[in-house]
């Protein structure tokens, strides 16, 4: 199952079209469209030691509570969300929004409220399947794990300090090496 497909799994579906205001075939396919957008956005901020060393700091603060036998979408912190969407993408988020939103996944608005509801779950997600913690020392192996769950090849960045288990998770979680 690809990490998209395993995200997804734990949201249900009904709830997350409520909270978006619309059908759940349109929120499934919007989300099916931004879990990758934000993986993606998330391998780019550790393609250096400082990116890399920042987000392992970030994962090891969220619980893997959320994802934990389905999502509450009641318990999502939002906040937090805008601020990892607003971290993951830069001065890039709303050319982000924007891009998915022409993938026929609902407008920018849907896509808007959509980012910070996933962003936290994706957090989770990754803090279960690194088992609850990561060292924050940067490197290469933050990207290798992001690098991996995109089906692209390990991340570009130099340096040590994960210790290669995050790096070999991401790196595992797609098949190591098909784009879904």
């Amino acid at each position: 199952m690809s990490p998209v497909d395993e995200i997804l799994s734990q949201i249900p579906l009904r709830d997350l079209a409520a909270q978006l205001g619309t059908d759940e075939a349109t929120a499934e396919q919007a989300a099916r469209q931004a879990l990758p957008a934000l993986l993606g956005g998330m391998q780019a901020n550790t393609d250096d030691p400082g990116g890399a060393s920042s987000f392992a700091r970030a994962v090891d603060q969220h619980s893997s509570s959320l994802i934990d036998g389905g999502v509450n979408l009641d318990e999502v912190d939002t906040d937090d969300g805008r601020k990892i969407v607003s971290h993951v993408f830069g001065a890039n988020q709303d050319q982000v929004v924007n891009q998915l939103s022409l993938g026929g996944a609902g407008g920018s608005g849907l896509i808007g409220k959509l980012l910070p509801l996933l962003a936290p779950i994706v957090m989770s997600y990754l803090a279960k399947k690194l088992g609850g913690g990561t060292a924050a020392g940067g490197g290469g192996g933050l990207g290798d794990l992001l690098g991996g769950l995109l089906g692209g090849g390990g991340g570009q960045a130099s340096g040590g300090g994960l210790g290669g288990g995050l790096g070999d998770l991401l790196g595992g979680l797609l098949g190591g090496g098909t784009r879904q």
